[in-house]
């Protein structure tokens, strides 16, 4: 919406809130600079018409009342536009004070405070601090990636984005084109799930191995959002977390914490090295990789060649 109509829109609400009585066209046009200088008649009776019926689609209730010498006017009764009173349980402001610890690193974490303190102020229950979550450990969700506000915002807008993304096994990064649809945290890292414009197909990216800024672009969706967006379902697949299978590696002793606290079982062989059993799945070669020389795959053999596979691009780069 242009900032110009959004301006008239305002006022024009304002108006019908403020009066007491119903207000007529001529009334309004006087009161709203922007029908000033609409020109001539029909031409601010076609934009009042427009600007009152988009007013009721956003959910402004608008009477209009005849008067006895037959002069229409209009108004909106505040009790008749007042939201009903908030009522939340424990768990649901729980919820949103763990919600609004996304935003503590974020340019909105003054916003974000300040909307739980109106809830509380609306009636949040007296003995739940919005700010902790039921249990001995206070959650905490980081939100390092400078991706992830204009992200975020072009997941709420519907706007598809550009930006430059390096897989784990590339030494550059890639130009992507995406529709972005959701936005979520697993395992201390965000990830975005999206239509992919330049592989026409469902995508979800790290936001930590996005490169430079996020660029956003006017055009619209061109693919359909899904209802359900299982972003962390697509990553736990990738990640290995569906695996019906195992691998054999050896980890350097001290190293590799997140795969000793998958590991199945792990045995120690000496001089500094350590015998683990993996659960084996889609995607779990590229996890590998990212541990370098302190990973060695001994079986099985496919997932070993993907390994090397991986690191050859990596030093080919």
């Amino acid at each position: 919406m242009a900032i110009a109509k959004a301006e008239r829109l305002m006022n024009l609400a304002l108006c019908l809130l403020g009066t007491r009585r119903p207000l007529s066209k001529r009334e309004l046009r006087e009161s709203v600079e922007a029908y000033l200088e609409a020109g001539s008649d029909d031409s601010f009776n076609r934009m009042f018409e427009r600007d009152k019926d988009d007013l009721r689609e956003l959910g402004l209730v608008i009477e209009t009342v005849e008067s006895l010498d037959g002069e229409i006017g209009y108004l909106a009764r505040r009790d008749s536009n007042r939201l009903p009173p908030i009522t939340l349980d424990a768990e649901e402001a729980a919820a949103l004070g763990l919600a609004a610890k996304v935003w503590q690193q974020a340019r909105l974490a003054g916003a974000a405070s300040g909307a739980l303190q109106k809830l509380r102020a609306a009636g949040l229950p007296e003995d739940v601090d919005p700010y902790e979550v039921h249990g001995a450990l206070e959650p905490r969700i980081p939100v390092h990636e400078a991706a992830f506000e204009p992200l975020m915002l072009a997941c709420r807008d519907r706007r598809p984005v550009v930006f430059d993304y390096r897989k784990a096994n590339a030494a550059q990064p890639e130009t992507r084109h995406v529709e972005p649809w959701a936005l979520e945290c697993w395992r201390g890292h965000w990830y975005l799930a999206g239509f992919d414009r330049d592989r026409g197909a469902e995508r979800v990216f790290r936001l930590s191995r996005i490169t430079g800024k996020v660029r956003s672009r006017g055009a619209r969706f061109t693919a359909d959002v899904p209802d359900v967006v299982t972003v962390r379902e697509t990553v736990a697949s990738w990640a290995g977390e569906t695996a019906d299978r195992s691998a054999l590696i050896r980890l350097r002793t001290g190293a590799g914490y997140p795969l000793r606290a998958k590991a199945a079982g792990v045995r120690e062989l000496g001089d500094g090295w350590d015998e683990l059993e993996i659960p084996y799945g889609h995607g779990l070669d590229a996890w590998l990789v990212e541990f370098g020389p302190d990973v060695v795959v001994l079986e099985p053999a496919e997932l070993r060649a993907d390994v090397v596979d991986r690191l050859r691009a990596v030093a080919k780069g």
